[in-house]
């Protein structure tokens, strides 16, 4: 918008409002003084043409401006939550855990506290309620992942987590907060409409996405298919606090269900050429993650899963030379997905071709 309003234009415009028997030539002292000053209006120029840009709401608006272009509708961005689990913790009998006792991942780039006190029994072990010390998705991690204790119990005990730590979420993005106020812009709620049930929901901790199904079971019936922030069905005690958000806000007389989406697992199981030398764990657990974040994209916005995409995706990681055999749920066929199903990473059986 401001594009024409370059250093020399400015100067050129400055000069000509200079008298004419003045000395306005490159190196007078006219042209020296005038010259920085058209710099900087310049620089003023450009800055003005990006605070327009800030002042709406899209892609090019930093955070902290869509947050407070977000709050003028009432809208706040979703904080992060922490993940909870079990620490399994291992030594002599009448060991004392205390509250507060800290475990992390062997790097120690993720940590978790225990929630209550316990004491090490007869069985020389004991299972603690634990939550992650910093909110984010990092806290998610697979089962016997924790294997470093920390303060003064280190070298005493050893500790695991036999289960998978989870409902650990990111603070919400800014691509997700900007979707919410294009939702609250673009399709108006009013009077309990699919617009205003979705926007009840994603207003509640732990939702990423809604299905809303309008007169579902007849006159007066609506039932919300909920996904998490990493696009798998959402947690139960996340549907719950959505349930209950959407409780006491609801028309009089609607009969609304709220639950989970339903989730299908995909399993891949494969014979692979490997470039020689290459590890097959590590392979398997690129694989996964690609996988996961694959078919999280597809969640509520896909009728199926195609096969050639998951082989794509297989093949894409670089020391897979090509496959052999390949199998998605037992089979080489898309897999079809319900108006309420989701697609979720299930077992990962990778091999070396024999």
């Amino acid at each position: 918008m401001f594009e024409q309003h370059t250093k020399q234009a400015i100067l050129e415009r400055m000069l000509a409002a200079v008298p004419p028997e003045l000395d306005r030539r490159p190196g007078s002292v006219v042209h020296d003084m005038l010259s920085p000053a058209a710099i900087e209006l310049a620089q003023l120029y450009t800055r003005l043409g990006q605070a327009l840009d800030w002042g709406f709401a899209g892609p090019q608006q930093p955070g902290p401006y869509l947050d407070l272009r977000a709050a003028e509708m009432g809208l706040a961005r979703k904080p992060g939550t922490k993940s909870i689990g079990e620490l399994l913790f291992a030594g002599a009998a009448g060991t004392r855990i205390r509250e507060g006792t800290i475990a992390s991942l062997p790097d120690g780039t993720v940590s978790f506290a225990t929630r209550e006190a316990a004491t090490i029994g007869e069985g020389k072990q004991v299972l603690v309620r634990a939550v992650a010390s910093e909110p984010g998705a990092a806290g998610n991690v697979q089962p016997g992942s924790v294997s470093r204790v920390l303060g003064d119990l280190a070298g005493i005990v050893a500790v695991s987590n036999p289960k998978a730590f989870a409902g650990g979420a990111d603070e919400e993005s800014d691509a997700s907060l900007l979707q919410r106020y294009y939702d609250r812009v673009r399709t108006p709620a009013t009077s309990g409409n699919a617009g205003h049930y979705r926007q009840w929901a994603l207003e509640s901790e732990g939702i990423g996405d809604v299905k809303v199904f309008e007169v579902w079971q007849g006159g007066g019936t609506v039932k919300l298919s909920l996904l998490g922030p990493d696009g798998t069905p959402a947690k139960p005690d996340k549907v719950d606090l959505a349930r209950a958000a959407i409780e006491a806000r609801r028309p009089i007389g609607a009969k609304v269900t709220v639950a989970p989406a339903k989730g299908i697992e995909i399993d891949v199981a494969a014979q692979l050429r490997f470039v020689p030398g290459v590890e097959l764990e590590p392979i398997v657990a690129e694989f996964r993650r690609r996988l996961a974040a694959y078919l999280a994209g597809l969640a509520f916005k896909k009728d199926r899963v195609p096969f050639n995409r998951i082989a794509g995706i297989l093949i894409g990681i670089d020391e897979v030379d090509d496959y052999v055999s390949l199998a998605m749920n037992g089979g080489s066929a898309d897999i079809a997905l319900e108006a309420d199903m989701v697609p979720v990473a299930g077992k990962v059986e990778l091999e070396y071709d024999v």
